[in-house]
């Protein structure tokens, strides 16, 4: 004959653990990963996010690891180390040499004194193989934001993309757009001569969402 006390043993072993065991981790892993940069505050708040809402970020390690795998390669090519150079002065090429003409980057990313990016970057690609590229926009990340990309280890730029404090102060929203600036287009059209990025824009974009959907988890380092 089982005693009370064993019944009642019985039955909070065979209880529904899902709410009161799997919500907790569930949460929790979501806030962890949230708790790593203040820029995961606003989700929760900004419901003008189309498509991208509160509701539909979901904390998974996993699936976010393996999207920033393809971010990084991305990141890592010359198409994008080249302008977010260790140094001051940009890099050139597909071997990422130091630029020929050893411009610095300025205060504002744009150069110094005479020697501006301008001045040799147009608004368009120059035509022609290893002549200038061009793009509107063209400059460096400005001295107080250096956005380092080169040397970088996935767990360190993935750390970095996501802080505020190393991005320019951009939420969640602001780096969803960001895969669709000028600038970073451009590195899918750089003019003849220069290899493209391992993947597609659109692979790219896809993976870029997927990281940041899924809480932007660093990789291990």
């Amino acid at each position: 004959m089982e005693t009370p006390h064993k019944n009642i043993i019985k039955k909070q072993r065979y209880r529904p653990f899902t709410a009161t065991i799997l919500f907790p981790l569930s949460l929790g892993c979501v806030l962890y990963a949230f708790s790593d940069a203040k820029i995961f505050d606003k989700v929760h708040k900004d419901t003008n996010i189309p498509e991208y809402s509160a509701a539909t970020f979901v904390g998974d390690s996993i699936r976010s690891v393996e999207a920033f795998a393809k971010v990084y390669k991305v990141l890592q090519s010359p198409r994008c180390v080249n302008c977010h150079p260790a140094g001051d002065i940009p890099l050139q090429g597909d071997d990422r040499k130091l630029h020929a003409m050893h411009p610095r980057r300025g205060e504002d990313g744009k150069g110094v004194l005479t020697m501006k990016c301008t001045n040799c970057h147009q608004p368009e690609n120059t035509p022609g193989i290893h002549t200038p590229p061009g793009n509107p926009k063209w400059h460096l990340p400005p001295a107080n934001m250096k956005m380092v990309f080169e040397g970088k280890k996935p767990h360190e730029l993935a750390k970095q993309l996501k802080d505020p404090a190393q991005n320019g102060n951009k939420d969640v929203k602001a780096l969803i757009a960001h895969a669709d600036d000028d600038l970073v287009l451009w590195g899918w059209k750089p003019g003849e001569g220069r290899t493209l990025p391992p993947y597609s824009h659109k692979e790219f974009k896809e993976a870029w969402i997927t990281w940041l959907k899924t809480g932007a988890y660093a990789p291990a380092e």
